[in-house]
């Protein structure tokens, strides 16, 4: 293995893809470059003398500017450089599509075919409580129920509290409302059953309105309130929805019935080198099988926000593209929040120094595929091929919002690793070697291997069967280990 990467041809640093000890001479070409201090494994080394106030280019694009002049051979990091990004920018549509498209082949895996035409990957039994007031009772029922039946037949029934769905008001309220709806429909759950107290603002009248035409036999909705013993009352409805789903089983269906979320989180300085790359191949090979990927975390778009508005497949979708971005920084100034509040201590400490250089990573996941629409946050997945959603970097907000939008499966990079699991499987993929080792009960799948001078395009192959594995029913540690929750995007005011 290589112990450093020079990423893009114009690149004025190196990545260490291990540890660099001070003195070490590093062969780039013609170019014999002595290291002057010591680099931890992901952090960079400048390949050149900069002077203050000249851009550092990584990703062949500018990830900030130095605050000092730098010598060849020194740490590039918090110390010395500085983000070049401000206020909201002026953009124009100028398209520049470069797909890398696969060809297109027989590949399938083993789902559940529902009566809307969606492919759900599990089939569980789901209690949704319409506000957090009553997910006690809500495990309780799931307690009950799992006593007498073990949940035969079925992938589990599962309870996903939350604590909205009263006083809430404006954009709150109504997201609360919609993602939860979202739920009932989502092909994952085989049924539903919504769980309301009576006095909530998130009326379970309007909840059910909300969904439109649904099967009763498979959804249904109990008002503790209004009945004597809720627990008995909700036992029995499960009953009802669990006959109705239990003989639901797996066929064979099309790549192209998938919908799958690209995430990152706890990155590092090898997450736009190893994971992150691999999921945007994925992300090209699914949407040339007719798939669907979507792309959110819309502040860490920021500084590469112009390579996904230069995929935009029309300038409507681009001027979506530039409210998308817009639109988030407005939030960020309404709560006189810094718009470039990133990167995290942890990124910190992985090699990632500022917003850009985080953002021309991350964005990696979504591949070279055109931009085909842009989702407001709680919006559908309307169009196949690539989208962006609007939701923060936060994990478990995104990662809920991706399910929300339809996905059935997230793909989610880490380069310091994360146990949580949302209510869709959620499959951890290391950039390095050392995580997937050390936290075995938590990483699903190593990119880290692509360290080892593998093949980008061979080892997608790899990762293409492994992600099928899962959708035909293989689980995820995070299933294995019983982690599984949501989390609701909240902007506004608490009553």
């Amino acid at each position: 293995m290589n112990k450093f990467i020079r990423i893009h041809p114009k690149d004025t640093v190196l990545v260490a893809l291990e540890p660099i000890s001070t003195g070490e001479i590093l062969t780039i070409g013609e170019i014999k470059l002595k290291v002057l201090q010591d680099i931890p494994r992901g952090h960079k080394i400048s390949l050149y003398s900069l002077s203050e106030g000249e851009d550092i280019i990584k990703y062949g694009a500018p990830i900030g500017h130095a605050t000092v002049n730098i010598a060849a051979g020194e740490h590039i990091h918090t110390h010395n450089i500085a983000t070049n990004l401000s206020e909201n920018l002026e953009y124009r549509y100028t398209p520049k599509l470069q797909y890398h498209s696969f060809p297109k082949e027989d590949r399938h895996f083993m789902g559940y075919q529902r009566a809307d035409g969606n492919v759900g990957i599990r089939n569980e039994l789901w209690i949704i409580p319409s506000v957090g007031c009553v997910n006690g009772q809500a495990e309780l029922i799931a307690k009950r129920f799992n006593e007498e039946f073990a949940s035969k037949d079925i992938d589990g029934i599962f309870v996903f509290k939350h604590n909205y769905g009263c006083s809430q008001l404006g954009d709150d309220h109504i997201n609360t409302r919609t993602v939860l709806g979202n739920m009932a429909k989502h092909p994952n759950a085989g049924g539903v059953l919504f769980l309301g107290l009576g006095c909530e603002n998130n009326q379970i009248k309007d909840l059910r309105s909300s969904i439109g035409e649904y099967d009763p036999n498979r959804i249904k909705f109990l008002i503790a309130q209004d009945v004597e013993d809720e627990i008995e009352e909700g036992f029995r409805l499960v009953k009802e929805i669990y006959e109705a789903m239990r003989y639901d089983y797996r066929v064979e269906c099309p790549l192209s019935s998938l919908k799958i979320g690209l995430k990152c989180g706890g990155s590092d300085g090898l997450s736009g080198i190893t994971a992150n790359p691999l999921l945007g191949v994925f992300s090209d090979y699914l949407i040339s099988q007719g798939g669907t990927t979507v792309l959110t975390e819309v502040p860490e778009m920021f500084g590469a926000e112009t390579l996904l508005m230069e995929r935009a497949v029309n300038e409507q979708v681009f001027n979506k593209t530039v409210s998308l971005i817009n639109n988030f920084k407005d939030y960020f100034r309404i709560y006189n929040q810094p718009v470039y509040e990133n990167p995290s201590p942890g990124n910190k400490a992985g090699g990632i120094t500022t917003l850009e250089d985080k953002s021309l990573g991350c964005t990696q996941k979504g591949g070279s595929a055109p931009v085909m629409d842009v989702l407001a946050y709680g919006g559908m997945i309307k169009n196949t091929g690539l989208n962006l959603l609007s939701a923060p970097g936060n994990d478990l907000v995104a990662t809920s919002a991706l399910g929300f939008a339809g996905c059935q499966l997230v793909l989610f990079t880490t380069g310091r690793g994360t146990p949580f699991g949302s209510f869709i499987p959620t499959l951890k993929i290391s950039t390095n070697n050392d995580l997937a080792s050390k936290k075995a009960n938590w990483i699903d799948f190593n990119a880290g291997l692509l360290l080892n001078d593998q093949n980008i395009f061979t080892f997608v192959k790899t990762f293409i069967e492994f992600v099928s594995s899962i959708c035909s029913g293989t689980r995820l540690k995070h299933e294995e280990a019983g982690f599984r929750e949501i989390a609701i995007f909240k902007s506004g005011v608490t009553l």
